[in-house]
């Protein structure tokens, strides 16, 4: 009676032990099967600067079929080490799908191309933007927003300093 009332009292600690290690294994399990983390969506718009302002105004137009790039370089040497590109659509807005974390790389979307042959050269200032690609900064968010980038007019649409007089700034 004492070697089954032992034996009984054994099994029990067993069966106790074994659910406490598979409650402990199987969610580590669980997520070391699982993918690491969703990929980035990187967005952003391409403009056509008709005044040549420098900026975006109310008579900014957003291109179609744009072609941008996002590089992601090494921080002290600067070598290129990733490069993907992507292509606006109708409202002139570019979605960049990108799987993996760059952590301290330096990324920016970067102009390629316009398909207005009157509106291809880049706005300097407004040709790139930084785009901060890696989980270990707080923001939980898979998408990240870049600034628009633009292109200029060749020549400034009628009505521009109509227009920019809007913008200007006074001084007392």
């Amino acid at each position: 009676s004492l070697s089954l009332s032992l034996s009984l009292e054994l099994k029990t600690t067993m069966a106790r032990m074994i659910l406490m290690m598979a409650l402990c294994v199987l969610p580590a399990l669980v997520s070391a099967v699982r993918p690491v983390a969703n990929p980035f969506i990187v967005q952003g718009r391409v403009y056509c600067d008709t005044c040549r302002a420098g900026f975006e105004t109310s008579a900014t137009p957003y291109i179609s079929g744009a072609t941008v790039r996002l590089e992601c370089k090494d921080r002290d040497t600067q070598k290129l080490l990733y490069s993907v590109e992507g292509t606006t659509d109708s409202t002139g807005t570019y979605k960049i799908m990108v799987k993996e974390d760059h952590g301290d790389q330096l990324c920016d979307a970067v102009l390629v191309s316009s398909p207005q042959s009157d509106c291809a050269s880049a706005d300097p200032g407004r040709d790139r933007a930084r785009v901060i690609l890696t989980r270990n900064n707080g923001i939980v968010s898979d998408s990240r927003f870049a600034n628009s980038m633009g292109f200029m007019k060749d020549q400034p649409m009628s009505g521009c300093n109509q227009l920019l007089l809007q913008y200007q700034e006074f001084e007392d």
